[in-house]
């Protein structure tokens, strides 16, 4: 598998706006790719790209789990919400949503996305 430049900065970019640039990678890490995408348009060499292999590994394991802490932080407690108020309507199966993963997934995203004018009352994400 050929890595490009291209790759490598959407990359990047994507770990800059995602928060896990500096917070995830070492300085090494870092240089490592910041000089890839300089110097080369394409990776050839079989080290360097088990290296940033390596490192792009790192940044996508950084972001599932940072989403999975957010599902619990925000999804849970509004399926959970969800889920009661349509119980109470007579949604009988209602009470899984809570443990559909999707569902999670989809409140979280929901919410991240949602202007600060209707989270009011909801799960607030420190920053």
């Amino acid at each position: 598998m050929l890595i490009s430049r291209r790759d490598l900065i959407w990359t990047k970019q994507k770990a800059i706006r995602g928060r896990m640039w500096f917070k995830v990678l070492k300085r090494v890490e870092r240089a490592i790719i910041d000089l890839a995408i300089r110097c080369v348009d394409w990776i050839r060499s079989a080290r360097l790209e088990e290296i940033i292999t390596n490192i792009i590994e790192k940044l996508e394991n950084a972001f599932v789990n940072d989403f999975g802490v957010l599902i619990e932080l925000i999804g849970r407690p509004l399926a959970e919400k969800s889920s009661r108020i349509a119980s109470a309507w007579g949604n009988v199966s209602a009470f899984a949503w809570v443990s559909e993963k999707a569902f999670l997934r989809y409140l979280t995203v929901l919410h991240l996305n949602a202007p600060a004018v209707f989270r009011v009352g909801s799960v607030e994400r420190k920053p």
